[in-house]
């Protein structure tokens, strides 16, 4: 049995999910965004934060876990640059625009913030950074706040980590049901969130499932 999981690994468990044993993406990312404010809960005291979401489903999940950080009593501002015509992501910002939490496209100062959760990048990550999230994750470094990392931290190789330095350095990673390799470079503090894999999914891909206490979405795992 395995702990983490290759790229392509998790490109074919993803398939899997969203095909013979249907799930839809809409409810994957509901369940990732439920875990990662769960643990952001969990971890850190109610206050501002800023949720910088990229374009994809990485995005999606941290717009999700903005609607729950609300109603569970921190004041999310959510970063979103890079505006897509996804109709899943419109729906979504949406029910953020209804809460009331604000949206803005860009951000020079994250000084007001005391936590910053990064839903930038997800295990489809290839190649170099691009702008305007080169720029992005530089200043996220340079802030010196705290930051939450949504199954990937941002700018690193999926499988071999931050191997050009210019990726996020998390202090809490959220694995999304199974960790990809890259979490093994990982040295902060590490949950897995999801409570949804499929015994026999997790058997044919001989991944070994964490123990869930009660009936929390996420289990901390180091």
């Amino acid at each position: 049995m395995r702990r983490f999981l290759s790229q392509e690994a998790a490109k074919r468990f993803d398939d899997k999910l969203m095909g013979e044993l249907g799930f839809a993406t809409e409810s994957l990312m509901e369940l990732a965004g439920l875990s990662c404010a769960q643990c952001i809960f969990k971890e850190y005291i109610p206050d501002s934060v800023i949720v910088v979401c990229g374009p994809g489903n990485n995005g999606g999940d941290g717009l999700i876990a903005a609607r729950h950080l609300f109603h569970f009593g921190f004041r999310p501002t959510v970063l979103y640059p890079k505006p897509t015509s996804n109709l899943v992501l419109t729906r979504l910002l949406t029910q953020c625009r209804v809460l009331g939490i604000p949206i803005v496209d860009q951000l020079d100062d994250y000084s007001s913030f005391s936590l910053i959760v990064d839903a930038i990048f997800g295990f489809s990550f290839r190649g170099d950074l691009r702008e305007p999230f080169k720029t992005i994750i530089q200043k996220i470094k340079e802030s010196g706040k705290p930051v939450v990392s949504l199954d990937i931290p941002s700018g690193w190789d999926v499988e071999n980590g931050n191997i050009t330095g210019e990726g996020l350095e998390p202090n809490v990673l959220i694995s999304l049901g199974v960790p990809k390799l890259c979490a093994t470079y990982f040295r902060g503090i590490h949950y897995i969130g999801g409570r949804f894999v499929p015994l026999s999914l997790a058997e044919e891909f001989q991944v070994d499932l964490p123990l869930y206490p009660g009936s929390d979405q996420i289990v901390r795992i180091n």
